[in-house]
């Protein structure tokens, strides 16, 4: 059993060392190919926090940084799959859609100074609420190309490289030497959009190129390193896993890591890209293909190693509740347990997850629960101090947890009340007659609105919401899977977390 050491958050990554390798990598990349490359942009472009929490220190935007260096040389093209508009899939780690996380993404590029060219809807076929969506987008003056499913992908070559292949697809009229093609999650259809986008431009005589920038896995760190597992168990739920690339063996014999997608496709996408070019390519293997430099940025391999562990174990747990509420199979959550057994790590090496079920164990004992379920919730400050909360007919565990964490950090006594009590009968009082709930407890969202009215008029309230930024990045483990307004006031906080998979309520529906 790994042994858990609550400490400090070390720093194991140098973001300056890594812009500079980066960008010196792209650039080189670009002069190969008469100043024309289409550049696949693999995860996240901003928010990246999988790369924050397992390579500590990692900029969750340091992709946008980059961006902005070569701004005067690069242009961006969106892909979103029509197929993840139409089931509604959800980006996890800010709750919304996928099309709603396109939306936010073209504004957040636009923060930064960045304009998206065009958007692209891949494998579209008149689907309703993609068709819905591309108006929605041509009504606020942005471009929108469909792509039909590409005819003879991906065996028949022939057929790919032709009219009736990429010669189907809408041509992105482009004028910069880099093309940034991203989209929000895996299979969107950023690849398929590249290789159409140089097929044109071979037509028009512009010898254009393709790479690969994506963080995981890192090809210069061992297959079975921890930050490399972490990426596996991240996308357990699409079934990805790492190997050695045998490609880059055979023609280096070098060691290299890739994933199981880009190995399998890559002697097709060779073809392809020969097929286009009429002449051999100078890519060997899928590790050639990619600028992917993170594994130089790293300046203290144990942090990120048990960095790295920690993100496993939360994996675990996220994959854990899909399963109890539906959203994935059980052979999701095996996988990451075998990841676990591999580097003989267990849920409860997280350190806040034996504190929160002590909460809970604590509040059965005290016979202060809800609906007679006692939920415990844990908090690790910065300094390694663990905080507890747990539900009562009153508030959520989430709520407690908070109120308390803040309280520890502005150093007010547990006898002073933070919201009074004429506040937390209006509310309920408000939840229950007029809105006609069955669940008068406050959750996070609402505690935090009530904890700001409070702090108009107690001093002591409003030291305490000074203190909630101090949260972000903290762990918290809950015994249950939090409710949408715990979930969502937790999500703002900004606090890493993960629950028990267990229900909250007895309820099916609603509150």
């Amino acid at each position: 059993m790994r042994k858990v050491r609550p400490m400090p958050l070390r720093i194991g990554f140098d973001n300056e060392r890594y812009l500079e390798e980066q960008t010196s990598a792209i650039l080189e990349r670009v002069g190969r190919f008469d100043n024309k490359l289409y550049l696949e942009f693999g995860g996240k472009l901003l928010f990246d926090y999988h790369a924050a929490r397992v390579l500590p220190g990692f900029d969750p935007n340091v992709k946008m940084r980059l961006l902005q260096k070569l701004r005067d040389k690069s242009e961006v093209v969106l892909c979103i799959y029509a197929g993840d508009i139409e089931r509604k899939k959800v980006r996890a780690d800010f709750g919304i859609t996928y099309d709603s996380d396109a939306l936010k993404l073209i504004d957040d590029l636009r923060d930064w100074g960045i304009e998206v060219i065009g958007v692209v809807i891949t494998r579209f076929e008149n689907q309703p609420a993609a068709t819905v969506f591309k108006k929605k987008l041509e009504r606020r003056n942005i471009r929108v190309y469909t792509h039909p499913f590409t005819k003879g992908y991906p065996t028949d070559v022939d057929t790919i490289v032709s009219n009736e292949g990429y010669g189907a697809t809408e041509y992105i009229h482009t004028a910069k030497p880099i093309i940034v093609v991203t989209g929000p999650g895996p299979n969107s259809g950023k690849l398929a959009t590249c290789l159409s986008q140089i097929y044109h431009e071979h037509r028009h005589r512009i010898h254009a190129g393709y790479a690969k920038f994506e963080t995981f896995p890192i090809w210069n760190l061992p297959l079975k390193h921890p930050v490399n597992i972490a990426y596996e168990a991240a996308t357990a739920d699409i079934r990805d896993f790492n190997l050695i690339d045998s490609f880059h063996l055979e023609a280096y014999n070098e060691k290299t890591v890739n994933y199981n997608r880009d190995v399998e496709a890559f002697p097709v996408l060779r073809r392809i890209i020969e097929k286009i070019t009429g002449e051999d390519s100078f890519y060997k293997s899928p590790t050639d293909m990619g600028v992917n430099r993170a594994g130089f940025g790293i300046t203290d391999d144990e942090a990120v190693r048990e960095a790295a562990v920690q993100e496993i174990i939360r994996r675990y747990f996220r994959y854990a509740c899909e399963y109890a509420i539906g959203f994935v199979d059980r052979e999701t959550v095996q996988r990451v347990e075998l990841l676990m057994e591999d580097l003989k790590a267990r849920p409860e090496n997280r350190t806040v997850v034996l504190a929160a079920r002590q909460a809970a164990s604590d509040a059965e004992k005290n016979g202060k629960g809800n609906e007679g379920i006692y939920c415990g919730a844990a908090l690790e400050l910065r300094n390694c101090k663990i905080i507890t909360g747990k539900n009562s007919p009153l508030m959520h565990a989430a709520s407690a947890l908070i109120l308390n964490a803040v309280k520890r950090l502005a150093d007010i006594p547990d006898t002073i009340h933070l919201l009074p009590p004429n506040i937390m009968e209006s509310i309920s009082h408000f939840k229950k007659d007029v809105l006609k709930g069955r669940m008068v407890s406050l959750d996070l969202e609402e505690t935090l609105i009530a904890l700001s009215i409070s702090a108009t008029v107690n001093p002591a309230a409003q030291m305490a919401v000074e203190k909630l930024k101090e949260l972000s990045g903290c762990e918290v483990h809950m015994t249950h899977i939090p409710t949408p307004g715990d979930e969502a006031g937790l999500r703002k906080l900004g606090v890493n977390l993960t629950s028990d998979p267990e229900f909250a309520t007895k309820r099916l529906f609603g509150r």
